[in-house]
């Protein structure tokens, strides 16, 4: 997020010649100023033009599950080094750094939490944890989530951001894909609901596997959701591609995704797909 830093020709008189850090961004939409109380207030989003800025686990707790119902589980499931990888620094270190960074152990938060009061088991990808990468912990916490799902019979509900599978694993990685592609199947077969919820940006493996897996498809404004993003295939197919392309719009006009949420929404119609499946 962009601070917005005031010049001297642009104040007015009558106006502090400071403003305190922090209290004030610029729209990277529309260029709208915005204090930062306001957009906090607003679901993180644009008053004027509706941007959604990208946003944290906690803060989309906060928004879609009831107050203080989250009981998180399997937090200490984590990633080794199989491959002993090293690319500008070790595997082992750049997980350290993102878990005191971002406060998780890994990628995907789980646990329990109400929506309006039912009950579902719900997921949290964290972008900032290596690009909310899907390694091998990653595939194993889905899993063990959609297996409470399945064992509980509780509707399964996963928000999804997400880079792809983790590179440092290489083939012990893409295995995850098959892996959550499996145990939906379990769900599927049982009836048990799964609804995904794409923010920006969910791409790669994710995308290809239990992102757009979900018995109904929800996506957020403006979210860029694809497999490769649109400068390697447009480098590739050597075509300039279409405006908002991989947008969730546009996937949305292709019927890649079921329904466009805006953030203050997701809650209430989270709650109106639950109820519905219930009856």
């Amino acid at each position: 997020m962009g601070w917005f830093l005031r010049s001297k020709e642009n104040i007015e008189e009558d106006k502090p010649k400071e403003m305190p850090d922090g209290l004030w961004t610029k729209c990277p939409s529309c260029g709208e100023i915005i204090f930062k109380k306001q957009l906090e207030e607003n679901y993180f989003t644009c008053p004027k033009c509706g941007h959604h800025y990208r946003i944290g686990v906690l803060e989309y707790i906060n928004i879609i599950l009831d107050d203080a119902t989250f009981e998180e589980f399997n937090s200490n499931i984590t990633s080794g080094d199989p491959l002993n990888f090293f690319d500008s620094k070790p595997y082992l270190e750049r997980i350290e750094q993102s878990r005191n960074s971002t406060g998780f152990n890994e990628a995907l938060i789980t646990g329990l939490g109400k929506v309006e009061g039912i009950e579902v088991a719900a997921g949290f990808m964290c972008f900032a944890f290596i690009g909310g990468s899907m390694g091998s912990a990653v595939g194993e916490k889905f899993y063990r989530l959609a297996k409470l799902s399945l064992n509980k019979k509780l509707p399964l509900v996963v928000v999804c951001a997400s880079g792809g599978a983790r590179m440092q694993e290489a083939a012990l990685s893409l295995m995850q894909m098959a892996k959550t592609s499996a145990i939906l199947t379990e769900l599927a077969e049982a009836s048990i609901p799964y609804i995904t919820i794409l923010t920006d940006p969910t791409t790669g493996g994710v995308t290809a596997s239990f992102g757009m897996l979900g018995d109904i498809t929800i996506a957020e404004p403006g979210a860029l959701i694809g497999f490769a993003g649109p400068r390697v295939i447009e480098q590739t197919i050597k075509k300039k591609l279409p405006p908002n392309f991989q947008r969730a719009e546009f996937l949305l006009e292709k019927g890649f995704v079921d329904i466009v949420v805006p953030r203050k929404e997701l809650k209430q119609t989270l709650s109106i797909l639950l109820k519905w499946f219930q009856n």
